[in-house]
């Protein structure tokens, strides 16, 4: 069996530790082990700053994701949208209406069509 040591604490520091040991670690010695190997491994010191945390990066995403929605509604709205509105005017067909052929006199001259005829009956009875 290992031998132990106490260290002296202040009662609310030893508690703090006490609640997270219990929460995460088997034992007291085990927590302070795999705290002490963390900062000697990775060669930080527990009174520096780790950078920011899971959510300001968040946030700072949220910011950044709102403005590029922003920016891609604003050019929806002042570009995309006009620009498929002309192409689609120029692409639209409408149907010609017929128009009769215009000919030349000589042939409208033989296609004549009588439009007045005399009577027939010289009683002028209709």
């Amino acid at each position: 069996m290992d031998s132990f040591i106490g260290i002296r604490f202040k009662k609310e520091t030893a508690k703090r530790f006490q609640q997270f040991s219990k929460a995460h670690f088997k034992s007291h010695t085990e927590a302070m082990a795999v705290m002490l190997d963390f900062f000697f491994y990775n060669e930080i010191s527990p009174r520096e700053k780790l950078g920011p945390t899971g959510r300001t990066i968040e946030a700072n995403l949220k910011k950044r994701i709102n403005a590029v929605i922003a920016i891609m509604r604003d050019m929806e709205k002042t570009q995309t949208k006009p620009t498929v509105a002309m192409i689609e005017s120029l692409f639209q067909t409408e149907e010609t209406k017929k128009k009769p052929l215009i000919l030349e006199k000589k042939f409208m001259e033989e296609k004549k069509e009588v439009r007045f005829r005399e009577k027939q009956n010289l009683k002028n009875e209709l």
